[in-house]
């Protein structure tokens, strides 16, 4: 018997300001190398050629995503979003017409120089799972767990660390239900797996790309500029 085609879909939370950035506007809508932030993520997600609708949430007081001529592609639908990220999440889910075992790809608006095998590759890794999973990095870093006025408490064993990025995939139902019960939980939810882990799962782990970075601070947007040089140049 045929198993039938699952189909994929992507939400880019965009609701949020992300002040660290330091810039009058919120960092979606800072240009890197003649495009925002925002436009190098889509572009990114389209450039896959593999879902079939990205949902976009922003927030109800913002006033820049019309200006993103971008937004009108046809597969993209923008929804408004709410306070914290797993609100924006689900209204994204809520609009969708999935079903239960598709596929859900959530992508950090913040994360533009996501590469296209890094996508292929997760979804090759996760299509047959019954839950999903993410992309992360193992912690090559040193790890010190930090107490009062700044000062170690321990040093961390790394070997068993790794560090989240996005895309990070689950089946639509399986998600929609973690991030329900974060809620009613009064939890903050501040990854989709961490929504999956509520429910009694355990999201597999692939390995994602060092360029895959999530701009913060100011420092980041130089990087960002050159990561997104070089994929150009690739292409």
């Amino acid at each position: 018997m045929s198993v039938p085609v699952k189909n994929y879909y992507a939400v880019v939370p965009a609701a949020g300001v992300g002040k660290r950035v330091g810039a009058a506007k919120p960092k979606q809508y800072i240009e890197i190398n003649g495009q925002t932030v925002l436009e190098h993520t889509l572009n990114a997600l389209l450039k896959a050629q593999l879902f079939s609708e990205i949902i976009v949430a922003v927030s109800a007081a913002d006033s820049h995503w019309q200006q993103i001529a971008l937004l009108q592609h046809p597969q993209i639908r923008v929804v408004e979003g709410g306070q914290e990220r797993s609100d924006s999440v689900l209204a994204a889910l809520t609009v969708l017409q999935a079903e239960p075992e598709d596929w859900v790809l959530v992508h950090d608006v913040a994360r533009p120089c996501i590469a296209e095998k890094s996508i292929h590759k997760l979804i090759a890794c996760l299509k047959n799972d019954e839950v999903g999973g993410i992309l992360a990095l193992p912690i090559s870093d040193t790890v010190k767990q930090v107490g009062e006025a700044q000062a170690i408490n321990s040093t961390l064993d790394r070997s068993q660390l790794w560090s989240a990025q996005t895309p990070q995939m689950f089946r639509y139902q399986l998600l929609q239900q973690g991030l329900q019960q974060g809620l009613a939980q009064g939890l903050v939810i501040t990854d989709e797996a961490s929504a999956i882990e509520l429910l009694g799962f355990k999201p597999k782990v692939v390995e994602g790309l060092a360029s895959n970075i999530k701009i913060t601070r100011p420092e980041d947007l130089t990087l960002a500029a050159f990561y997104l040089s070089q994929i150009t140049e690739e292409d």
